[in-house]
């Protein structure tokens, strides 16, 4: 039997403070997030938050604000700091996961092409099998020093693209559920 585990990733009041932060996904997200949470939770499988923490500024713990956002609830089965872009290699996380004997990660949470997307690339070359649950991310548009902004959801369906097949199994909340119960 697959031990999963669910990696809630950087979903702090940090970002809030951003310029680049909007609030235009905002309830699609959080209403995804915490139907996988919820899911998760109700199939026994642990929620780690993992929060980012600088030095200094908004994500430092001196802040006050690396803490989670306020739509959420949950009571989460163990919480990490990182200081890199990955949840796995220097946060603790990934001996403890071992320890557990967990060898399946879900990751969810901010941002889609940024922490939660170098995590999944990590967790697969550390041999975890990876779900990316797409519609529990959310990231911000972006521009490139062409000038040329993608969107959101451009920037989601780049990440999809690079991941599926290669380092992850990309589905939305229903499918992550649907997957567990077929593993349990």
């Amino acid at each position: 039997m697959t031990q999963s585990a669910l990696l809630n990733i950087d979903v702090q009041r940090s970002f809030e403070q951003k310029d680049f932060w909007q609030q235009d996904d905002l309830p699609a997200f959080s209403e995804a997030l915490n139907g996988l949470i919820a899911g998760c939770q109700t199939r026994n499988v642990p929620v780690i938050d993992v929060f980012h923490v600088n030095p200094d500024g908004d994500f430092s713990l001196a802040s006050g604000l690396v803490t989670p956002m306020t739509f959420l609830t949950h009571r989460p089965q163990h919480v990490v700091h990182k200081h890199v872009h990955n949840a796995l290699t220097e946060s603790g996380l990934d001996s403890w996961l071992r320890e557990k004997g967990i060898t399946h990660l879900i990751i969810a949470g901010m941002r889609t092409e940024q922490c939660c997307e170098t995590t999944a690339r990590v967790a697969s070359d550390l041999g975890y099998s990876v779900t990316f649950v797409t519609d529990a991310t959310l990231t911000f548009p972006m521009t490139h020093a062409s000038g040329i902004t993608l969107s959101a959801q451009e920037i989601k369906l780049r990440t999809e693209l690079v991941l599926a097949d290669r380092f992850a199994t990309v589905t939305d909340v229903t499918g992550a559920l649907a997957q567990l119960d077929r593993t349990v």
